[in-house]
């Protein structure tokens, strides 16, 4: 099926989110809505709808003019079975110890690596991302240095491959949160899929907020593989939920953010370790002091 997007910037958060809600009641009636800060430091956001049908763009054009947007750029998408698609094109991904791949290249594991089957999907997470690649070699470091957790915490979770991975290494049972629930059956179905239903326990949540969460504290690793702006708001409750000489393992970081993060946890107590640079993409460990 053919589909078409509608996409236009902002320099204003409170005039995206009006637009978005405005895009609710537009005719024909989009399929999807998303309002979103964009992480290239321009400070503009993105206001973003799709349609199963050619949009009205002399519509779209009053409506952007309304919210002090500018004009929409619609595109026409063809039909097109993307999952398929990244599946037959993905390669497997190597971090160390860690082996990531979909069910397609199941007969490439090495016998001496740890295997993630990890299948294109909806959530994120399937190990080619720089931020995910980075949290895995992370994990690898801190496993030859001698590190060993006992207790870990998988802080925006997606697909639970960061979770699935310290689960393996350490064989230990790990808590994995993620704020949008369809992140969450998808981890479940990872999960399964690698036979260790309940080695990770998932659950729909944001942060430490989750009393599933919170029953674990302090851990011993905590990986955040978000965003800047979450991750600064969170440096202050990584404190109580991290046990000194525990780390972190942090990403979802543009390369000109690091120092802004680190000085957010450099404030809540924490000391930089290791620094992963992976394409436009910074990964931090960082130990409690």
């Amino acid at each position: 099926m053919t589909t078409w997007t509608a996409l236009t910037t902002l320099d204003s958060g409170d005039d995206a989110r009006t637009l978005a809600d405005a895009l609710e009641d537009f005719s024909p009636e989009p399929t999807g809505i998303g309002a979103f800060e964009m992480e290239d430091g321009s400070g503009l956001w993105e206001v973003g709808a799709y349609f199963e049908q050619a949009p009205d763009e002399i519509g779209l054009a009053l409506l952007a003019a309304a919210h002090n947007a500018r004009p929409f750029t619609v595109s026409e998408l063809p039909e097109t079975d993307w999952v398929a698609k990244v599946r037959r094109e993905l390669a497997p991904v190597e971090a160390g110890r860690f082996f990531v791949y979909g069910s397609h290249d199941a007969d490439k594991l090495p016998e001496d690596r740890i295997g993630l089957l990890i299948e294109a999907s909806m959530a994120f997470g399937t190990g080619h991302h720089g931020t995910t690649l980075g949290c895995l070699r992370a994990l690898d470091r801190l496993v030859d240095k001698g590190f060993t957790a006992y207790r870990v915490a998988d802080i925006g979770c997606g697909t639970a491959v960061l979770g699935m991975a310290a689960a393996a290494v350490w064989n230990i049972t790990v808590v994995a949160g993620d704020i949008d629930p369809v992140a969450i059956e998808v981890a479940e179905a990872n999960l399964a899929a690698n036979g260790m239903t309940g080695r990770v326990k998932c659950f729909v949540g944001a942060g430490f907020e989750h009393p599933d969460c919170t029953a674990q504290m302090p851990y011993d690793l905590v990986f955040a593989n978000i965003l800047k702006g979450p991750l600064v708001e969170l440096a202050p409750r990584m404190t109580p939920a991290v046990r000194p000489g525990g780390r972190v393992i942090l990403s979802g970081i543009l390369n000109d953010q690091a120092t802004e993060v680190v000085a957010a946890y450099g404030d809540a107590g924490f000391t930089p370790d290791e620094t992963d640079v992976i394409g436009d993409w910074t990964t931090l460990t960082l130990t409690r002091a």
